[in-house]
């Protein structure tokens, strides 16, 4: 196995515990993150998403949690890995089944320096967000509601923490 798809596995076992602080150091101190909610730089930022949703699945429940990796590929600068993450979501309590399929740049040290993960925000919101996920989840608004309250949530939990 590539150094660099044993990060990537590092990774994903630290979060399968919840462990951001292992998650952490994974990151090199300039990554960039992106998805369908947030668009990051630094690893004040883009840990304290991780942190945040960490913390949130532990009060939400840590018996519905689960996370599996899978297709963990990665050579000297890219790396991709496919994970499905179970959880209850923190703000309406509803059990989500989430699949992502990410994609990793990593620096001449071996740290992840970009990471970007893609899923279907569509039926994400159905079953994060019910009815009103299931009628608007395919529009630009509703995606752009949830990453504004993500980001207002993200502010609010690093205003905390600093």
């Amino acid at each position: 196995m590539h150094p660099n798809a044993a990060t990537i596995q590092r990774f994903y076992r630290a979060f399968e515990r919840l462990d951001p602080d292992t998650m952490a150091a994974c990151y090199a101190e300039n990554v960039a993150f992106d998805d369908p909610v947030f668009s990051l730089q630094g690893k004040r930022d883009t840990m304290g998403m991780w942190r945040m949703l960490c913390e949130s699945v532990t009060r939400a429940g840590r018996e519905a949690w689960s996370l599996q990796a899978s297709d963990i590929a990665a050579d000297a600068t890219a790396g991709r890995a496919h994970w499905q993450a179970r959880y209850r979501f923190g703000a309406t309590g509803r059990l989500v089944h989430n699949r992502i399929d990410a994609l990793f740049v990593f620096d001449a040290q071996g740290q992840i320096e970009r990471h970007h993960d893609r899923f279907d925000f569509g039926a994400w919101a159905a079953q994060a967000l019910g009815l009103p996920g299931r009628l608007l989840g395919w529009t630009p608004w509703l995606r752009r509601r949830v990453q504004a309250q993500a980001e207002t949530g993200l502010r609010r939990f690093l205003a905390v923490r600093a």
